[in-house]
C-alpha cells in the first residue's frame, strides 16, 4: 500500500484519481494514452479502461506492459490481478490478425479451385482484382473467423498449395494453414466488422504511391516571418508516415486546437510528395487551408483547387468540404460528389476534424484503404460512439500530446475556465422552465435573458481582450450582437462576408465577434483571448474542447473561457458532461455563483492581464 499515491484501481476496470494527491498531475498525464475519462467531479476523477483505448495505445507503440507499469507505479493499493490479466489479454489482441498483400495474385487465377468455390462471393467482372490475405498464427482465431456469419461475405479460404507457390515472406509455416483471402474493395469493411467482434486488424498492406507532386516547405512565410517546424509537429508527422513501408501511412493525429494541426498535414504532404485531397468542415476552413498552403509551401495557385458548393475544380491539391461530398438530391439517391475520391490518383487524403467525419463518408472511406490517409483532430470523442469507425477505417491514433504539456512549453496559451451560474431574472421565467418539456427546458435555460447583462459586464471588464461570444441559438446571438454593436456570423452568413469578418477580427479592426456553432471548427483566430459561451449543443464534450481551442493560439496573455449556466437546470448537467474532456487534459473550472457584478471582482483581481514566457 502506498497511501500517498493518487490512483485507486478497481476490479471493474475503473480508475479513481484523487486530484489532491501529490502525484495527481503526473498520473493524469500517464493515463491519457490508454484510459478514457468518464467523470470529473471535485475530488475523484473516474477513468475507464476500454478495448479501444488499449488498441489505440498499442498502435502507437504503447505496450500492455507500459500500461501495467503505470497502474502499479501510481496505485494506492495493489492492482487487482483480474485487471492486469485483462489488460494483457485485450491489448495483445492487436496484431493477432494481420492483413497482408500479394500484389500479383489477382482474379486471373480463377481457374484455381478457390475461384470455383467462391465464384458467388467474388466480383468476377473485376478481371484485375487484387486479393489480400487475412492471416493469424492461432488455429482458434482461424476457426472463429471461419464460423462467423458476418464475415463470410468478405473472406474466402486460400488453398495451402497456392500459399506455398506464392511463398509469401510474412507467413510462417504455421500461418500458412490459417489464412483467408479477401477482395481489395472489402479491406475496410472487414477491419470494421472484426473490430466489432473484438479483434482489431493490424493492417500491413503497402499503400499506393499516388501521382507524384513536387512541393517543399518555405523557410519564410509570404509576410517574411521565419517558418519553422516544432518538434512535436515533426514527431506527429513521422509517427504517421513511418518508414513508408507496410503498416504505415494511415492513422489519426490528436493535437490541441492552436497547436498547428494544419502544419502537421503540410509536413506529411512534404514527406510524401504526392497528389493530396483535403476534406474539411466548411468553406471558410477550405479557404484557410488554401491560404496556409500558399503561405508556407512552394505550391502555386494553379496547383490548388477548391471543391465546394460554390466552386468545383480538381487539381493536384484539392480542398473540399464534407457538406458537398454528402450532398444528394434526395435521401434515396446516390452521392454524386463521391466521384471526387476517384477523379485523380490521390496519394494522400487528409480528413480535417476527423471526429466529425459524416456517416456517408465512412462508406467511401472503407473502400479507400489503399490510399495513405490521416485524420486530424483535437479530440477523438464522438457523441454517437463511432470512434471505432475512425480507428478501423481512417486509422488508429498515431500521436497524441497532453494539452497542458504544450501549455507549459508556451506552444499554446494558458487558459482559465470559469463557469458563472446564474438565476432566471423572474419567477415567471422559473415557472415557464418548470412546465416545459425536456427539450424546451434546455432551450429556456440556454436563452436565460439574464445572460445578456452578464455578457455586457464581462466585455466591459476586459476591454483589452479580443472576444468571441459563441452560442447555439440564433435569436439569442442576434440580440447579443445588437446590444454589443458587434458583427455576427451564423450558418446563413455568406462565405465572402464570413472571411471578411474573420479577417477584420485578426487584424484588430474589430475586437468582438458573435458566432454560432459554425465557428466551432477549423477556424484560426490567433489573437482571440477570451470566449464567452452562452449556450451549447446539449452535453457535447468535443464542442467544449473546440470552443476552448478558439482562444488557445499562443499569446502574451492568459486566455479566459467563460461559460454561462442557468442554475438548477439541465444546463448544469450538460455542462458537467461537456467539461469531462477538458478535465482529462488538466483544466479545472472555477465556478462562481453570480448574483451581481461585484461577484466578478475576484476574477479581475486574481487574473493578471499578461504572462511571461509565451511563444
Amino acid at each position: 500500500m502506498q497511501i500517498e499515491n493518487p490512483l485507486i484501481v478497481q476490479s471493474d476496470r475503473t480508475l479513481l484519481l484523487d486530484v489532491h494527491a501529490p502525484r495527481a498531475e503526473e498520473c493524469r498525464a500517464a493515463l491519457i494514452p490508454f484510459a478514457e475519462l468518464e467523470r470529473s467531479p471535485e475530488h475523484l476523477h473516474t477513468y475507464r479502461l476500454t478495448p479501444l483505448s488499449l488498441w489505440n495505445a498499442s498502435s502507437a507503440g504503447f505496450s500492455p506492459e507500459d500500461a501495467v507499469n503505470v497502474l502499479k507505479d501510481f496505485a494506492r493499493y495493489d492492482v487487482p490481478q483480474v485487471v492486469l490479466a485483462w489488460i494483457t489479454e485485450t491489448a495483445s489482441r492487436f496484431g493477432k490478425i494481420r492483413m497482408i498483400a500479394d500484389s500479383d495474385y489477382c482474379s486471373t487465377t480463377k481457374e484455381n479451385s478457390v475461384a470455383s468455390k467462391t465464384e458467388d462471393s467474388i466480383n468476377q467482372s473485376q478481371d484485375t482484382m487484387e486479393t489480400l490475405f487475412l492471416v493469424t498464427d492461432s488455429f482458434i482465431i482461424f476457426k472463429m473467423l471461419q464460423s462467423t456469419p458476418s464475415l463470410n461475405k468478405f473472406i474466402f479460404p486460400i488453398p495451402e498449395l497456392l500459399l506455398k507457390e506464392k511463398n509469401l515472406p510474412p507467413l510462417t509455416e504455421n500461418e500458412k494453414n490459417f489464412a483467408f483471402g479477401l477482395k481489395l474493395a472489402d479491406r475496410g469493411n472487414i477491419k470494421y466488422e472484426l473490430l466489432k467482434l473484438g479483434w482489431p486488424v493490424k493492417d500491413e498492406v503497402p499503400m499506393l504511391p499516388g501521382e507524384p507532386l513536387e512541393l517543399s516547405l518555405k523557410p519564410h512565410t509570404l509576410s517574411g516571418q521565419t517558418f519553422s517546424i516544432r518538434s512535436y509537429q515533426k514527431n506527429a508527422a513521422e509517427a504517421l508516415v513511418g518508414n513508408k513501408g507496410p503498416g504505415t501511412g494511415f492513422g489519426t493525429i490528436v493535437l490541441p486546437c492552436g497547436a498547428g494541426k494544419t502544419i502537421v498535414g503540410m509536413l506529411i504532404m512534404n514527406m510524401l510528395q504526392t497528389n493530396t485531397l483535403i476534406v474539411t468542415t466548411n468553406i471558410s476552413a477550405v479557404h484557410q487551408w488554401i491560404s496556409e498552403l500558399l503561405d508556407k509551401t512552394s505550391l502555386l495557385p494553379e496547383d490548388i483547387a477548391e471543391y465546394t458548393g460554390e466552386e468545383k475544380d480538381i487539381k493536384p491539391v484539392t480542398v473540399a468540404t464534407y457538406q458537398v461530398l454528402t450532398w444528394r438530391p434526395n435521401k434515396d439517391a446516390n452521392f454524386p460528389h463521391f466521384q471526387l475520391f476517384r477523379k485523380r490518383s490521390w496519394g494522400l487524403i487528409i480528413y480535417d476534424e476527423v471526429h466529425l467525419l459524416p456517416a456517408p463518408v465512412f462508406r467511401v472511406v472503407a473502400e479507400l484503404q489503399a490510399i495513405r490517409r490521416v485524420g486530424l483532430t483535437a479530440t477523438l470523442v464522438r457523441e454517437d460512439g463511432c470512434e471505432g469507425h475512425v480507428f478501423s477505417l481512417v486509422g488508429p491514433k498515431r500521436y497524441d500530446v497532453p494539452w497542458k504539456d504544450l501549455e507549459k512549453t508556451g506552444w499554446i496559451a494558458s487558459a482559465e475556465c470559469i463557469e458563472l451560474r446564474i438565476d432566471f431574472p423572474s419567477t415567471e421565467e422559473d415557472i415557464l422552465y418548470t412546465t416545459a418539456t425536456q427539450r424546451q427546458k434546455h432551450r429556456r435555460a440556454s436563452e436565460n435573458p439574464a445572460k445578456t447583462s452578464i455578457v455586457l459586464e464581462l466585455v466591459k471588464r476586459f476591454p483589452e481582450d479580443k472576444i468571441i461570444v459563441i452560442g447555439q441559438y440564433l435569436e439569442q446571438l442576434k440580440l447579443l450582437a445588437t446590444v454589443l454593436n458587434a458583427p455576427i456570423i451564423t450558418g446563413s452568413t455568406p462565405t465572402s462576408e464570413r472571411d471578411l469578418l474573420y479577417g477584420r477580427f485578426r487584424s484588430g479592426e474589430i475586437n468582438i465577434l458573435v458566432v454560432s456553432k459554425v465557428a466551432n471548427f477549423a477556424i484560426d483566430l490567433p489573437d482571440a483571448s477570451m470566449a464567452i459561451q452562452v449556450s451549447g449543443t446539449f452535453g457535447s464534450r468535443q464542442e467544449e474542447a473546440q470552443r476552448l481551442g478558439r482562444i488557445l493560439r499562443p499569446k502574451d496573455r492568459i486566455s479566459r473561457f467563460f461559460t454561462l449556466i442557468t442554475r438548477n437546470t439541465v444546463e448544469e448537467d450538460f455542462g458537467s458532461n461537456r467539461q469531462k474532456f477538458l478535465a482529462e487534459q488538466g483544466y479545472s473550472y472555477k465556478i462562481i455563483r453570480y448574483n451581481s457584478p461585484s461577484d466578478l471582482d475576484e476574477i479581475t483581481q486574481a487574473l493578471p492581464c499578461n504572462i511571461q514566457g509565451g511563444k
